[in-house]
């Protein structure tokens, strides 16, 4: 398939690597733009009672990375596949690196071994999926060092056009450019479904189903169109609709049978050729797809899953619907592939955006792509009830300021769009500026404060020069704005908010050129009958925090003696709306007691007091007040008092 680009970065089936430290991001105040040096920009506009859903955490997954910088982020997910995992062999932990590397048989020592990367994470709190193989072979016992059994032996096959300068008795199966038949015993032993039912059977007796813990989805193997490339010392077929119905079918049964808590993810596609097309129809319609009622490879795979549903109790055999997405870009850093870079993130979703690269107008059902919606609507159509996967990406340049923007734009696409789960693949390194892009959404403050988990309403004048997503926070009822300025230029821009009532200042953090080596707090920025102006730097990242306007509590001493005192405490709300409860809290300075209370329920703890409302008095409307009282030992005091609607 020439011209198609893909990230091959050849990956053990481990799913963590060392790197060697984590760097902590600062904070310090940012300076900011004058308005004369900023051009004028699009009107943003926020409406948080409009297009509210849940964001799903596991958009924020990794196959790998730092663990320090996984930890740091509050990882959701951590993926378990790629090539190696197509035929790794359990019961001896060995994988074959295919056509990555020479064909070579491995032995996963303890920590990356499957057993190592689930428990690992699961000590962690990171959900695991775990790949099972389902190409039909996996590694048969090997030598765990040089030499190591191979698909293309020089015994066998003396004549290759490359071999491993480490082991040469390995080579790459090609003579001339033309690929060679491998035998695959070589290097692998049969297995079939009940393997892969074995399999997980071995992980839930060693760390429960997922109901009670264990691995809570299991993936039917890893881009099976491009077995025919990646696996072709034993797998030199191409793949048709059916061996990869009935393959997938078959396995996904028997993951079920072995652990009926568990979600089946499929059938993780390498690309735009594999969305819609087998292996043996190549990139389009062909006669594998007329002989299955004209559908396209996505959607008869779904609907071939729900009629294997049906025809076996109703049991739903596939719980997500997984591709993987590779921009087809250049993958350079020049402004030509940087300005493309930024557009080409619109293929997740843009109905008016049609594809730049090989895929294009000619391509089937590219033009436009919208390939966050497609999927959506091929399982509304063909399994209604189907999640959304992507468990491989990367837009690339992770290592400069374009690619983190990319990045920053593409975690909020994930949770507008309602994408279940994504996990990126090819990581970046913890000082890189794409993992800077992680930590606007995961942890901008460098104290785990993290972008909401209610996807809002949010839309730019302009999307392709200041992209904005909106949240609100579950934990404070914060609003979160990301806005991210793909333009060359410094850009002022108005943000109105409906829906909302703030304390009238906007927290804004910043991550851009400036500054590539932390997230830098401004300055907060007024806002005033909803609206706020901001300077939004060229080629950053900007997240606006908003807190939410609560309830205000003030103290008045109304009697004090030698050994006590009586106070009233005014409870205002300062919303639009009516709050249906509310929490006082404060400290006492010098060990007073309370000793008794009215129209609260209050609580003290050494110095702490907590005063909540009595049930009746919890409703305050908008702008409205109410008053509780207590005695109290010791001299009248004024502490500090926070309210908190509840």
């Amino acid at each position: 398939m020439a011209g198609i680009r893909r990230w091959q970065k050849v990956r053990s089936v481990t799913a963590t690597s060392l790197v060697a430290s984590l760097v902590a991001a600062t904070f310090t105040v940012h300076a900011a733009t004058t308005a004369a040096a900023a051009a004028t920009g699009p009107e943003l506009s926020v409406d948080v009672s409009a297009a509210r859903h849940a964001i799903s955490p596991g958009i924020y997954g990794l196959n790998g990375g730092d663990p320090a910088f996984n930890a740091e982020i509050g990882q959701t997910v951590a993926r378990w596949g790629g090539n190696t995992s197509s035929r790794y062999n359990f019961k001896n932990r060995t994988y074959n690196t295919g056509s990555d590397w020479f064909f070579e048989n491995i032995v996963a020592d303890e920590a990356r071994s499957l057993e190592g990367m689930v428990g690992s994470n699961l000590d962690r709190g990171i959900k695991p999926v775990v790949t099972v193989p389902m190409i039909g072979w996996v590694a048969k016992d090997s030598p765990s060092s040089h030499p190591f059994a191979c698909g293309f032996p020089a015994t066998r096959f003396p004549q290759q056009d490359r071999f491993d300068e480490w082991d040469p008795n390995c080579g790459n199966g090609q003579l001339n450019g033309q690929n060679l038949t491998g035998v695959p015993t070589d290097t692998s032993i049969r297995a079939d479904a009940a393997f892969a039912g074995e399999m997980v059977s071995h992980l839930v007796d060693r760390f429960g189903t997922a109901a009670q813990g264990g691995v809570p989805i299991y993936e039917l193997d890893n881009e099976p169109v491009l077995w025919a490339h990646t696996h072709r010392d034993v797998h030199p077929e191409l793949v048709s609709y059916d061996e990869l119905g009935g393959k997938g079918t078959a396995t996904a049964a028997a993951i079920k049978a072995a652990d009926p808590s568990a979600a089946v993810l499929g059938p993780s596609g390498w690309g735009y050729c594999e969305w819609v097309a087998s292996g043996v129809d190549g990139c389009g319609p062909g006669a594998d797809s007329a002989a299955h009622g004209g559908l396209n490879l996505s959607q008869w795979y779904l609907k071939n899953m729900k009629d294997y549903s049906d025809a076996h109790g109703g049991t739903r055999y596939l719980d997500y619907f997984d591709q993987h997405f590779y921009p087809q870009i250049s993958g350079g850093k020049d402004p030509e592939a940087n300005a493309w870079r930024l557009r080409s993130t619109r293929s997740l979703w843009d109905p008016t955006y049609v594809e730049e690269s090989w895929i294009g107008p000619g391509g089937v059902n590219a033009p436009p792509l919208q390939f966050i919606r497609t999927m959506k609507s091929w399982i509304n159509q063909y399994y209604p009830g189907t999640k959304t996967a992507i468990t491989e990406y990367n837009w690339g340049a992770l290592d400069d300021i374009n690619g983190a923007l990319a990045q920053a734009d593409v975690l909020g696409i994930f949770g507008r769009e309602g994408l279940d789960l994504a996990t990126m693949w090819g990581e970046p390194k913890p000082t890189d500026p794409g993992a800077y892009a992680f930590r606007m959404y995961r942890n901008y403050d460098g104290a785990g404060s993290r972008f909401g988990d209610t996807s809002v309403s949010a839309n730019s004048g302009n999307q392709g020069k200041l992209a904005v997503y909106a949240a609100q926070r579950s934990s404070d009822n914060a609003l979160t704005v990301m806005v991210v300025n793909k333009t060359g230029d410094d850009l002022t821009s108005p943000l109105s908010v409906a829906g909302f009532d703030s304390t009238g200042a906007a927290q804004r953090f910043t991550y851009g050129p400036a500054n590539l080596g932390a997230i830098v707090r401004g300055s907060d920025l007024q806002v005033t009958n909803g609206r706020v102006e901001a300077t939004y730097p060229a080629n950053s990242i900007t997240l606006l925090v908003l807190p939410p306007a609560g309830c205000t509590a003030s103290l008045q001493t109304n009697g004090e003696w030698g050994t006590g005192h009586v106070a009233t405490v005014t409870v205002t709300n300062n919303r639009s709306t009516a709050i249906a409860g509310w929490r006082v809290s404060w400290t006492w300075p010098a060990g007073q007691q309370v000793t008794n209370s009215w129209n609260t329920a209050l609580k003290q703890n050494g110095t702490g007091v907590v005063a909540a409302d009595a049930g009746w008095n919890g409703s305050i409307g908008a702008g409205g007040s109410t008053t509780f009282g207590f005695a109290a030992t010791g001299p009248a005091a004024a502490p500090r008092l926070t309210c908190s609607p509840t």
